[in-house]
């Protein structure tokens, strides 16, 4: 069965829920867009790993394209929910993700600022920032459609943690899986951190950031019910 009710919007803090109600509204009630534009960002994404993921071993395949497997992650959430099934461990898991490659990117992206000016069409640098922004835009929407249980955030935790070990600190299968970055992993930067270390430090921190907000939306939720 098809959702089409307008979920209401829980009183949580502005910290929680940065979104304009208008625009969170948009975004529920045009649920089948958000998930055509997602699943179109998703095959973009495939195609842009796509030199990435050959010269990497298959089995490791499922942790190099984060950015399109987090879109994937919130099309599939979305429309399990507009079909009367949202699986609060793919909510969860979808939050996450965007949450973290939606700022990921963009944080790489002025890292090494430089660099990809220099390698990368003015436009597609552009994309590439607002479109991953938009990730994160679309993960703080999604408190409308779950509660974020504590068995959901898990799953993602322990998702993403696989993905910051094999991206950065344990080469499974080969070398680290991370995206590429546009210069030597060595390479000094700054506060006596090299590339692999700035951007490694980026991802930790995202990743403490999404498991943040999502339990702190579970407890405001909670207390809510209690009140």
């Amino acid at each position: 069965m098809t959702s089409t009710r307008v979920p209401a919007r829980d009183p949580l803090p502005r910290y929680l829920a940065p979104v304009p109600k208008t625009v969170e509204d948009l975004g529920v009630r045009f649920a089948w867009l958000v998930v055509a534009i997602n699943l179109a960002g998703t095959a973009f994404g495939f195609w842009y790993y796509s030199a990435q993921l050959a010269a990497t071993p298959t089995v490791m395949w499922p942790w190099v394209p984060d950015s399109p497997l987090a879109t994937l992650l919130i099309a599939l959430a979305i429309a399990a929910w507009k079909l009367g099934h949202e699986l609060p461990w793919l909510t969860a898991l979808a939050f996450f993700g965007n949450i973290i490659l939606g700022l990921w990117t963009p944080y790489t992206l002025l890292v090494f600022y430089e660099t990809y000016a220099a390698q990368t069409h003015p436009l597609m640098y552009q994309f590439l920032f607002w479109s991953h922004l938009g990730m994160v835009v679309q993960a703080l929407v999604l408190h409308r459609i779950t509660d974020f249980p504590v068995r959901g955030v898990a799953v993602a935790l322990a998702w993403y943690t696989s993905n910051l070990i094999v991206d950065y600190f344990v080469p499974i299968a080969g070398d680290l899986h991370h995206t590429t970055i546009p210069v030597p992993r060595d390479t000094p930067l700054f506060l006596g951190a090299d590339a692999l270390g700035v951007v490694a430090a980026g991802e930790v921190t995202f990743t403490l950031l999404a498991l943040f907000l999502a339990l702190a939306t579970r407890v405001k939720m909670c207390e809510r019910a209690h009140t």
